[in-house]
């Protein structure tokens, strides 16, 4: 099977179509993830209605600058509660391009890194323009189970995340991105995973991207890595497996 461990299913049109054309593609699992309380809430009634689906809950970071702190604390407790029903905390991070508050960030970041590692779940983290200090925000909480999202940051940064030993996932714009291309060379495939950040990021330039897409992520690491696709796709599960859990 196929897996999109990133996309935002409550953005698409129409979801039951999406989620139909990607099964059609054998993409059998897809993270839909969370950015504040009503896509969180989305996120859990899609995991309930499609089988293929799986819930990632977090606060993005321009989401949450327009929370009060009581707020996020409330949120963080709801996510808290559903436990059961997640695989993730995501998609939390800091962001540097659209920052208005970037103590606030940090500090919910460090809220949900907690959380994360309190509930034992892996953090689907978001990190534009502020890598850096993503990266050191995880460390200094000791944080193991880690996927970067559509990392954009320097390649010496990505070696500090793969020394680590977390995860990084390449987007659907890898077929035109030479970043991503580096990403996949100069990282083990044992810590790479695939997304589309659906509707974002299309493999050739269009709009709206969708799940079923995942598969030119998993194409390019084929071609970069001189891999068959169906030993990529056997990698790439054995890799969400051991950071996700199995796939039920």
């Amino acid at each position: 099977m196929f897996i999109d461990v990133h996309c935002h299913l409550n953005l698409l049109h129409d979801v039951a179509d999406a989620i139909a054309r990607a099964e059609a593609n054998n993409v059998l699992c897809i993270v839909t993830q969370g950015v504040n309380t009503t896509s969180n809430r989305l996120a859990l009634d899609y995991a309930t209605e499609f089988v293929s689906v799986k819930a990632a809950l977090g606060l993005y970071p321009e989401d949450l600058e327009k929370m009060t702190e009581r707020a996020i604390e409330k949120e963080i407790d709801f996510i808290r509660k559903q436990k059961s029903k997640i695989v993730a905390i995501g998609e939390v991070g800091l962001d540097l391009k659209e920052a208005h508050d970037f103590k606030k960030q940090q500090w919910a970041f460090g809220e949900l890194i907690s959380l994360a590692i309190e509930l034992d779940k892996p953090l689907i983290v978001h990190s534009r323009k502020a890598e850096l200090q993503a990266v050191t925000q995880l460390e200094r909480a000791r944080a193991k189970k880690v996927l970067m999202h559509c990392f954009s940051g320097k390649l010496a940064l990505a070696e500090a995340i793969v020394k680590n030993g977390w995860y990084l996932s390449i987007p659907t714009s890898v077929k035109n991105s030479e970043h991503f291309q580096s990403l996949i060379r100069q990282t083990p495939i044992e810590q790479l995973l695939c997304e589309t950040d659906s509707p974002y990021l299309h493999p050739r330039k269009e709009f709206p991207n969708e799940p079923a897409n995942v598969l030119a992520s998993y194409e390019m690491i084929a071609k970069i890595k001189d891999l068959s696709l169906e030993d990529v796709e056997k990698q790439i599960e054995k890799n969400y497996i051991k950071l996700f859990g199995p796939i039920e």
